[in-house]
């Protein structure tokens, strides 16, 4: 596949077909990783399924989960992701890079993360408004966590481009 279908793969349903410059997938809804903060011991990762989204109005919503993975337990989180989640998760990333938090997504329609970059990163999974359930992980990220998380959004970004 090409780099805009790699990458934290989980599982595939047909409902959907795109044409890539060096592959062509037909009728497979790809997972893809929106965000992952990770280290050796724990996880905390956004999987988006880009195939035929859920339509209300004139927004579009993909499923999506927030997955946490640690020694200390493994949860995951359902949630919608619509295109204008993925520009406010753009603008959070650039929060993140000029050191400040970031809180996304925005409104109180699902589960959200905070994301604090100290050192370490400390990555809190809100589960609201259904059992008000928060779980803080703190992640020692690699350098270059930014950059992987923007490359990350643009995948994302372009295969549910492609599938419109």
């Amino acid at each position: 596949m090409t780099d805009v279908l790699a990458g934290a793969g989980r599982g595939s349903r047909a409902t959907w077909s795109i044409k890539c410059s060096e592959a062509t997938v037909v009728d497979v809804a790809q997972t893809l990783e929106l965000f992952r903060f990770a280290d050796e011991v724990q996880s905390v990762a956004i999987e988006v399924v880009c195939g035929a989204p859920l339509v209300m109005g004139a927004e579009r919503y993909y499923p999506a989960e927030i997955v946490l993975r640690s020694d200390f337990g493994n949860g995951r989180i359902r949630l919608q992701v619509s295109r204008e989640d993925l520009d406010e998760w753009d603008r959070c990333l650039d929060a993140l890079q000029a050191e400040e938090g970031a809180q996304w997504p925005a409104g109180d329609r699902s589960a959200w993360v905070e994301v604090v970059p100290d050192d370490p990163v400390e990555v809190t999974v809100h589960d609201s408004p259904s059992t008000r359930i928060s779980v803080l992980v703190p992640i020692d990220v690699a350098s270059d966590w930014l950059e992987e998380n923007r490359v990350r959004l643009d995948r994302v970004r372009a295969v549910i481009s492609a599938s419109a």
